[in-house]
């Protein structure tokens, strides 16, 4: 059964995909999760950071408007569809452009950033990677480079990274979901090799949320201690695992909901008046963290990469998630408001996008490339698949060749990607402001990794 998911899940169509931080048809060069995607009419198949891991109106239906939850589904199955409903109509989607390259984007084909970013970053770290997300977000970036160039290093490269590391997948507590989120390249390696051993911690990652802790309404907290927040960061942690899992080892039609509903129940937490999302929300049952109060519930601001973390989270889910289930539709509507938000606060010089999204005009801010990399990506596949109109597509052409100003090539041909935040915890304006912003962070290289394949492929 297992394999003959795997089976049915290489021969759709691919698409790209992608991160967290407590730190229609397509072509066959652009990849999905893994490998498994889907066309929008195909049945198919975080950021802020915990003080653990991190410490380190479209033509289409609109904005995202308000978006009915319903249950969350329990622990063992499906636990019902349940709620999904849209106010004021939305999540209807366009034509797609067909398959093919559709961006006019203006971008010359070499130097091949992709390949030299992998190529540059596995240079300067030799060894095995730590078990962490953003590294893991770096590896699973570089697998959607070996996906289009088949480059027999990469793949080697990252298989001894999951050879080395598949121990901790089992036998970590995951009681932080920036935890889970590794299991994303072991997964890649489960469908690259069929080798078992590497879906081993996803299911353990599935079995550790029937007891994770929730919010009243289902949300899962961003960590143990972290008692009722969400994050926007928490939603890329663990949903994606947990949705590839289900549909690589048959527990779909439980995947399938419970991600979809997470995804509804953070937006619903989450959602800014201007269209974009806060950085995080807690329900405050007890005592609230000391970043809200009882009284207003979300984070003082709209962090770049929690946005990004939780656009990409919803594109990868849309991946998988089946055309008939109830919750496809309302979370299109949420990613059509996304999108038109990020058009929106998209600055007009650079076609970046600020750490603080919102607050463009102030002194202190300044243009964030993981952020940026991962709203690009976002708008470029939301027009591919049908998502959003084409009318986008300038926004997606800007986004990309300013987020390429960011990389370059020093003397001895090594990339350097500048202006990307560390891991981040929830903070105030100043907070944000005064991240320190490491050239080759890795939430800046897997996001421009997922972004560039993507891109590469959308590119005429």
């Amino acid at each position: 059964m297992r394999i003959a998911t795997l089976v049915c899940l290489s021969v759709l169509v691919t698409a790209a995909c992608g991160g967290n931080d407590s730190s229609a048809t397509g072509t066959s060069s652009s990849t999905g999760m893994g490998g498994a995607a889907q066309s929008s009419s195909t049945t198919g198949t975080s950021s802020g950071g915990s003080a653990g891991a991190d410490t380190t109106g479209s033509a289409t239906g609109g904005s995202a408007g308000d978006v009915g939850t319903g249950g969350v589904g329990g622990e063992g199955g499906g636990g019902g569809a349940g709620g999904g409903t849209v106010d004021g109509g939305g999540g209807s989607s366009v034509t797609p452009p067909g398959p093919g390259a559709f961006l006019d984007c203006g971008v010359p084909a070499t130097p091949d950033w992709g390949t030299a970013t992998v190529q540059s970053t596995i240079k300067r770290n030799p060894d095995p990677l730590s078990w962490e997300y953003s590294r893991a977000l770096f590896l699973h970036g570089a697998y959607l480079v070996y996906k289009r160039t088949k480059d027999p290093n990469i793949l080697t490269y990252i298989k001894a990274w999951a050879d080395a590391r598949v121990g901790e997948s089992t036998s970590n507590g995951y009681g932080s979901v920036d935890s889970m989120m590794p299991n994303m390249v072991l997964l890649d390696m489960y469908e690259e090799t069929h080798d078992e051993k590497y879906g081993q911690g996803a299911a353990r990652v599935r079995n550790r949320f029937k007891t994770y802790p929730r919010t009243s309404d289902g949300g899962f907290w961003h960590n143990t201690g972290a008692v009722d927040q969400n994050w926007g960061d928490t939603v890329f942690m663990g949903q994606p695992v947990l949705e590839r899992y289900g549909h690589l080892f048959n527990e779909s039609a439980y995947t399938d909901d419970e991600t979809s509903k997470q995804l509804l129940v953070f937006h619903d937490h989450l959602k800014n008046p201007n269209g974009l999302h806060w950085h995080a929300w807690a329900e405050c049952r007890t005592d609230c963290p000391s970043w809200t109060t009882k009284e207003l519930h979300h984070s003082a601001e709209s962090w770049g990469r929690a946005n990004g973390w939780y656009a990409m989270t919803a594109m990868m889910i849309l991946d998988l998630l089946p055309t008939t289930h109830s919750n496809r539709t309302p979370v299109i509507t949420v990613i059509q408001g996304l999108v038109e938000a990020m058009k929106k606060w998209q600055d007009a010089a650079t076609g970046r996008w600020f750490q603080l999204v919102d607050k463009g005009t102030d002194p202190d801010n300044w243009l964030e490339t993981s952020s940026s990399s991962m709203y690009t990506y976002t708008i470029a596949k939301s027009i591919r698949l049908g998502y959003v109109d084409a009318s986008y597509a300038p926004v997606a052409v800007k986004a990309f060749k300013g987020v390429l100003q960011q990389i370059s090539l020093d003397s001895g041909g090594m990339t350097n990607l500048t202006e990307i935040c560390r891991g981040t915890n929830v903070g105030d304006a100043a907070y944000y402001y005064a991240r320190p912003r490491p050239v080759n962070d890795f939430h800046g290289l897997g996001s421009f990794l997922i972004m560039y394949e993507e891109l590469r492929a959308d590119c005429k």
